[in-house]
């Protein structure tokens, strides 16, 4: 299992910044890194893959409506996840979630692969 905290969410106007923060614990014997990726669920739409990558190296994926804006990114001596938003847009509102899996993953941005989630932090974008 792999605890989750986020933060960092707040209310931006259109084109400003933001970062998100995911403090994660990993309670495995053999403290394989995990998997972690970056949700967001807008009011009335469904909970969708905005980044991912692995914890213990590779490359980052990204949604398409984020691709070039966002970057999500982690610090192992930390243990946090990160997720730096830029250009920010009103459609970017939502509830963001923090999500992690020990278990291998074949789609990285499907929320059924992942089996810890964040308590989730409010992002809000004005025009």
């Amino acid at each position: 299992q792999v605890l989750l905290v986020e933060s960092g969410g707040g209310s931006v106007q259109a084109g400003g910044s933001l970062r998100l923060a995911c403090a994660y614990s990993t309670y495995t014997r053999t403290r394989m890194r995990p998997y972690m990726a970056w949700f967001r669920r807008a009011p009335g739409k469904e909970r969708e893959g905005v980044a991912s990558l692995y914890s213990g190296g590779g490359s980052a994926l990204y949604a398409d409506s984020v691709k070039g804006r966002f970057t999500i990114s982690h610090d192992n001596a930390k243990d946090r996840l990160y997720l730096q938003m830029d250009a920010l847009k009103p459609e970017d509102t939502a509830m963001y979630y923090c999500a992690a899996t020990n278990r291998g993953v074949g789609y990285p941005l499907s929320r059924d692969e992942y089996t810890s989630w964040g308590q989730g932090t409010q992002v809000t974008v004005s025009s």
